[in-house]
């Protein structure tokens, strides 16, 4: 924050005589100070204001404005923008579709256009060249150079070309496989992403709630704290509860701090996530309710073995890997190549010479067969095999890890939710316990000890709560991930 400097102008100046005041000068000297007094106050204010304004639409007024209010499903919009892992996965996944559509054009005939200009040094001049009066002399005489068909070669045509080879067709299989790898490792990095969020986001709202359960607990030890001094003072108990009660008001104060730091953690860390700007100035919407029922476990095997991004990986990757064994082995086989050419290969760039027409088409045919290459086409195959069975590997390790996953994403589900409802219950037991507690400690029934730990176990209770809805959520989200249901 910027602090701003007030210097009194020549106008503002004390008065002289008050440097050497008398007593009947006292109230004009008073009355020039507050005067003066004010007319400071009011240029300050001005300062301020306008200092205000030029802030109000920099990146400092974040704090002035009203925070962003988020959901989840606006954190996961959010992270999808901003996620360089997910982009990376959606950039592969662009490039892998541009591969396809290249291949594919592989296997249509391309157009193209040219014009060329070809000159070669010829033996001499014409014989209409000879004489001083010669009209329309050209150097038409034959080429020293055979390469061309004259001395001036104009050439404008078009070209119709036409790749036929079995190895083209399965590079094109191949794309539309490695295409079918990338939608499926960009639709992992998607569910990857919202568990990452959902953890972020519900670790966020479990710490503002701690910290809410922490502020609670300091208010009651400093409640507690208070009763114990008016006890001690009346004679009704000892200074020793006073002193337990003071070292857990300050413990639950300590605590405080602590949740306070974590909740402001758990806040950068979900700003990472979401914003590009670094923006803390947002809230989230506190969604925790009813815990959503589990599905059976037979419509959650059914639905992973059929959508589990994993598994379609596997299964893209072997199609792709079999793909390049069929392009290493059409390496040996033959390749025709067609051309079709049409336009104009004269002596003269015009359509016409002398009445005879330049336009003209020419179409050729070649056959390439690849006999000798030192090995290189069958350590292609070899190589392509060798990945084959890789494939075939790690589609089958897919398979099970998809099983054991499934079972034990559902357990844990299965086992958060059940607990929510007794986490629930002993956070109620545990505050009734706390009241029960003070009224017998007030009544003389019992003892310090018993009320402080009477409160920890209601934070503790609270705190577990919390950890548990998060716990619930997360092993939710992994199973619908799993299973492709998000």
């Amino acid at each position: 924050m910027k602090s701003h400097r007030l210097s009194l102008s020549a106008n503002k100046k004390l008065p002289r005589e008050c440097s050497q005041i008398k007593s009947s000068q006292i109230l004009e000297c008073a009355l020039s100070v507050a005067l003066l007094l004010v007319g400071c106050l009011n240029a300050q204010q001005s300062v301020e204001l306008k200092t205000g304004d030029t802030n109000a639409g920099g990146a400092g007024s974040s704090g002035n404005q009203a925070p962003l209010t988020l959901t989840l499903a606006d954190a996961l919009k959010l992270a999808r923008a901003n996620s360089p892992q997910f982009q990376a996965a959606a950039t592969a996944f662009g490039v892998a579709r541009q591969d396809r559509v290249q291949s594919r054009a592989a296997l249509l005939p391309n157009v193209s256009y040219s014009m060329q200009y070809l000159y070669t040094q010829g033996q001499g001049l014409a014989s209409n060249c000879q004489t001083s009066h010669a009209i329309n002399c050209v150097a038409t005489g034959t080429p020293i150079f055979i390469a061309n068909n004259g001395v001036h070669e104009y050439i404008a045509q078009g070209n119709v070309h036409q790749t036929v080879s079995m190895q083209t067709v399965a590079e094109y299989r191949r794309s539309g496989a490695a295409e079918a790898v990338a939608r499926a490792k960009l639709e992992i990095a998607t569910r990857g992403l919202v568990v990452t969020v959902v953890q972020g986001y519900y670790g966020f709202l479990a710490a503002q709630r701690k910290y809410a359960t922490a502020q609670r607990a300091a208010a009651e030890a400093e409640r507690f704290f208070g009763i114990s001094e008016k006890l001690e003072k009346g004679g009704e108990v000892a200074h020793s509860d006073a002193i337990k009660a003071q070292i857990q008001l300050q413990q639950q104060q300590r605590d405080l701090r602590d949740a306070e730091l974590e909740m402001s953690k758990s806040r950068l860390e979900l700003a990472v996530i979401l914003f590009p700007n670094f923006n803390e100035n947002y809230a989230i919407v506190d969604d925790i309710g009813p815990p959503p029922p589990l599905p059976s476990f037979d419509e959650v095997s059914a639905s992973g073995a059929k959508n589990n991004p994993d598994l379609r990986v596997a299964l893209a990757t072997l199609k792709q890997a079999q793909q390049d064994v069929v392009v290493a082995w059409n390496g040996l086989v033959p390749t025709i190549t067609l051309d079709y050419f049409y336009g104009i290969d004269a002596n003269h760039f015009a359509t016409k010479t002398n009445g005879i027409n330049n336009l003209g088409s020419s179409a050729s045919a070649t056959m390439n067969l690849p006999l000798w290459s030192w090995g290189a086409n069958y350590s292609k195959i070899k190589q392509a095999d060798l990945q084959r069975k890789q494939a075939r590997v790690e589609l089958s390790f897919a398979q099970r890890s998809l099983t054991a996953n499934l079972r034990s994403f559902y357990l844990e589900a299965q086992n958060a939710r059940s607990q929510l409802d007794s986490l629930s219950q002993s956070a109620e037991l545990a505050a009734e316990s706390l009241r029960l507690t003070n009224l017998r400690y007030q009544s003389g029934e019992s003892t310090v000890l018993e009320v402080v730990d009477a409160q920890n176990t209601l934070t503790s209770a609270n705190k577990a709560f919390d950890d548990g809805h998060v716990r619930y959520r997360v092993a939710v989200a992994n199973l619908q991930t799993i299973t492709g249901t998000f």
